[in-house]
């Protein structure tokens, strides 16, 4: 054998790098089923079977075309249950000259898989990870230079390079961001009657792995009940498809809104497809643009589902591999209180918080500002660790790789590289929940109190956020207005803010 290419589980692209020279007779491909990436964190039971069932998928569908695949299921009692021991083995049985791989979408998979090249002494040659359309070359030349990174200035650079919703250099619309618009709520009548996204029930393939998935992990949280992702290319452009026709129309006004028992509500369904390469950026972003061309969309919500894909996915992939390993541990606030145990159950009397946990525990799935402005939120005004806040991301969601998990909780949500990635830190009290969803319709606490038996959490601890970090926050340009009125509290207001601040965090918020 000449070349072993290596395919990891968020890898699944038969048109990537690691194929580009690929000969059927001299070379073959490995893949392995690994218990310890399951279990490195607790993992979402639904997380598990969408990585499981879609390298299956992929699999055989490499087989269909005459590539010899050596694969090593779960369930294989000769499974040794890591990297290192399975392509030790692999290596050994089949004699290749060389090793081949995609530059995996974790840090630590990239080390592990240098390690035991070494260790077994054989070449390996890790190639750029084409379905990206930034390199992390391209991102390494933007930071350099520049006093501080953001999103805004990366994305419209990509956007002019590849001519995306630009005419002659300038922005198609003449603006180049649409965020204004992409803020709307659905006020006290709610969204309507909403089309449910198209469903991809379980094949033959996928009731193996569920059921694997329930015997092997039981103890493992989520339900596996809700699950119907698309599982390999065809199904992941007819999701597209679904989208674009029927949600991106009304994606960028409610964007940002949430509702009682609609986890999708206009959004995609898309991201776990993109990150395990189902699903090519380009098709997306393309067929985004020509919903605007042909009259289907506004320029508000393509603008805004574009700057998802091409924005900020693109932009926290080069905050990873340009700050990694050390960006892993950053800790701005040093915030050190564990995970309340609701994260794992959602038994709480915050109906914001109930309704998301238990939504992402049903499904693996929560759209961004319910992950950013409710489960986010809470965690970093409550002081948890914001790597205890990260396992917890990587662990429960389907689209979940660490690439693009971990700028985003580390640095967006918990703002936990000190303004590394984001401007300012995204808090705010339940007044914004309130304004965004009808959570607090049914919620034993009031959202615009922060003292009492009915304040709410989410508001005494904005205040006490604020109070507590003052020295830190006042140096944030952006947090000037909210800063500002910290100044107009009174003592006695700040002295039971602080109080009641403290008595959530001594309780864990587990009677909250």
């Amino acid at each position: 054998m000449r070349d072993l290419v290596l395919v990891l589980g968020d890898q699944l692209d038969d048109a990537s790098s690691a194929f580009e020279d690929f000969v059927p007779e001299d070379d073959a491909v490995w893949m392995a089923e690994l218990p310890h990436e399951s279990e490195h964190v607790w993992s979402h039971k639904a997380r598990i079977a969408m990585f499981l069932s879609a390298m299956r998928h992929f699999r055989d569908g490499l087989r269909g075309r005459g590539i010899t695949v050596h694969y090593r299921q779960l369930d294989d009692p000769r499974n040794r249950g890591d990297f290192c021991s399975e392509l030790t083995t692999a290596t050994r049985e089949l004699g290749p000259s060389r090793l081949v791989v995609v530059q995996p979408g974790e840090h630590r998979v990239l080390e592990a898989l240098r390690r035991a090249a070494s260790e077994i002494g054989l070449p390996l040659d890790v190639r750029p990870d084409r379905h990206f359309l930034a390199s992390t070359d391209d991102f390494a030349a933007h930071a350099a230079g520049r006093k501080q990174l953001r999103m805004e200035y990366f994305y419209r650079e990509l956007r002019r390079k590849l001519g995306v919703l630009v005419d002659q250099g300038k922005p198609l619309g003449g603006r180049w961001n649409y965020d204004a618009e992409n803020r709307g709520s659905f006020g006290k009548v709610g969204p309507g009657e909403l089309r449910p996204p198209f469903e991809f029930p379980p094949d033959a393939t996928t009731k193996q792995v569920i059921a694997l998935v329930k015997e092997r992990f039981a103890s493992h949280p989520g339900t596996l009940e809700r699950f119907d992702w698309p599982m390999n290319r065809r199904q992941a452009v007819r999701a597209l498809e679904d989208f674009i026709e029927h949600r991106l129309p009304l994606f960028g006004q409610y964007q940002d809104a949430m509702w009682s028992q609609e986890p999708y509500l206009y959004h995609s369904r898309l991201s776990a497809a993109m990150n395990l390469k189902l699903l090519d950026p380009r098709k997306v972003i393309a067929s985004a643009r020509a919903a605007l061309e042909e009259g289907n969309a506004p320029i508000a919500a393509v603008e805004g589902f574009i700057r998802q894909v091409l924005g900020w996915r693109e932009y926290v992939r080069g905050i990873y591999w340009q700050f990694m390993p050390q960006y892993e541990s950053m800790n701005h606030f040093a915030a050190d209180l564990p995970l309340p145990e609701l994260y794992w159950t959602g038994d709480t009397q915050m109906s914001c918080l109930q309704q998301v946990v238990r939504q992402t525990l049903e499904y693996g799935y929560a759209h961004h500002i319910q992950r950013l402005m409710v489960t986010a939120l809470f965690a970093l005004l409550l002081g948890v660790s914001p790597q205890q806040v990260h396992r917890w991301y990587l662990a429960v969601y389907v689209d979940a790789v660490e690439w693009v998990e971990m700028p985003n909780t580390l640095g967006m949500s918990q703002f936990a590289d000190g303004g590394l990635m984001a401007s300012k830190p995204y808090v705010a009290t339940g007044k914004y929940i309130n304004r965004m969803s009808n959570y607090c319709a049914d919620c034993r606490y009031r959202p615009g109190d922060a003292v009492g038996a009915a304040a709410c959490p989410f508001t005494t601890l904005y205040w006490d956020f604020l109070m507590r970090h003052r020295d830190k926050l006042q140096l944030v340009p952006r947090m000037g207005l909210q800063m500002r009125n910290v100044q107009r509290l009174s003592e006695a207001d700040r002295e039971q803010i602080r109080a009641q601040a403290q008595s959530i965090r001594e309780t864990g918020a587990q009677h909250a």
